[in-house]
């Protein structure tokens, strides 16, 4: 029997949600989504937005201008928006209509492509699955794949439908798998170390990249739910597209931000390794994704990752006696594992404290 999937819950016309997805009363974004209902903008600092034209420029004056900036936002918020990335808008839209084109298909197709975490079976169509504290499910479908090394991929996992799916998106995941040499390098200068010193450590030619396009179906109450609840990324950088439908949020000064729809423009977040290789210096920063009433929002994130082997530690240029080392070395296996241990540990905590509270 197949899963429940949140698409199918936003089409039965139910006009409540049910109760899973409920998230508990602090993380509601009940004022957050009454304010993108109403068209009210966040007052105060924005999250940061950086022209990358010149990145290729012989203007070294340029380039260090672009560093300055992109090294900026990597240490203050975590995630930055790009302009004039390289990326086409031609690919872009090609892009966005391949994945939007698979979620039109009805359910009982994309079931064919349906991942199977019980057995091992992470790639494909599915919907997430309670680990969080509060055990509540997110207003979420997703489709998900490797994308790089190319000789890797396991295309059984890739949609076959539309027929365009697998060139544009190969075509996409070289202009992103450029744009990360780039990204790592003006971080790995900002640091001081050699400019190919980051990507080593995460991997060189052997560093993976995951798609993850993640559907978010009208919600008859976003102001109770979550299209992805609070967290970091485990990954090195995340590349983000949207389908212009605002919902991302980064948690900056006490407060939920969100972000801007700006046409062309590319969402990069640093990931909890480029925080731990520069020894916090850069922000692995805090975000979630709200959904909403009237549009379906979509997004395509490219996780950038280690090998699950890659040992990932603060590297050795950025410690002394006055900076020592914020984070121990580990895998980047024993990263993630460790990660999810916390969430599973805070979510048996939380069941049994609401336990003892039923009981008294």
């Amino acid at each position: 029997m197949a899963p429940a999937r949140v698409e199918s819950l936003a089409l039965s016309g139910l006009a409540a949600i049910p109760a899973e997805y409920v998230r508990p009363v602090e993380e509601r974004p009940t004022e957050c989504v009454f304010n993108l209902k109403r068209g009210i903008e966040d007052e105060g600092p924005q999250i940061p937005v950086v022209d990358v034209a010149g990145w290729d420029s012989g203007d070294e004056e340029v380039k260090k201008e672009i560093g300055r900036q992109v090294a900026k936002a990597s240490r203050e918020w975590g995630v930055m928006q790009l302009l004039n990335h390289g990326i086409s808008e031609t690919l872009v839209e090609r892009l966005q209509a391949a994945g939007k084109a698979f979620f039109d298909l009805p359910v009982e197709e994309k079931e064919k492509y349906a991942n199977d975490h019980a057995a091992g079976k992470i790639a494909g169509y599915g919907s997430k699955l309670a680990n969080n504290a509060s055990g509540q499910l997110e207003w979420e479908d997703y489709y998900f794949h490797l994308l790089w090394p190319e000789q890797r991929r396991d295309m059984t996992t890739w949609p076959k439908h539309p027929q365009e799916y697998i060139d544009v998106t190969d075509a996409y995941g070289r202009k992103i798998r450029n744009l990360v040499t780039k990204m790592l390098a003006t971080l790995s200068l900002d640091l001081g170390v050699e400019e190919n010193r980051m990507e080593r450590v995460l991997g060189g030619e052997n560093l993976e990249m995951q798609l993850k396009i993640n559907y978010y179906p009208r919600c008859p109450q976003p102001e109770l739910a979550l299209g992805v609840e609070a967290h970091t990324d485990i990954s090195a950088l995340t590349f983000l597209l949207h389908n212009m439908v605002p919902g991302l949020q980064l948690f900056n000064d006490g407060k939920w931000v969100t972000a801007k729809c700006i046409p062309g423009a590319l969402i990069v977040h640093i990931g909890d390794q480029v925080e731990i290789l520069s020894n916090g210096k850069f922000k692995s920063g805090l975000h979630r994704g709200l959904v909403n009433k009237e549009k379906v929002r979509i997004s395509w994130a490219v996780f950038c990752d280690p090998p699950k082997d890659a040992l990932i530690g603060p590297m050795k240029e950025v410690v002394d006696e006055k900076n020592p080392p914020l984070f121990p070395a580990k895998t980047f296996k024993q990263h993630t594992d460790h990660k999810l241990f916390k969430k599973a540990q805070a979510q048996a905590d939380a069941q049994v404290a609401k336990k003892l509270n039923q009981s008294t």
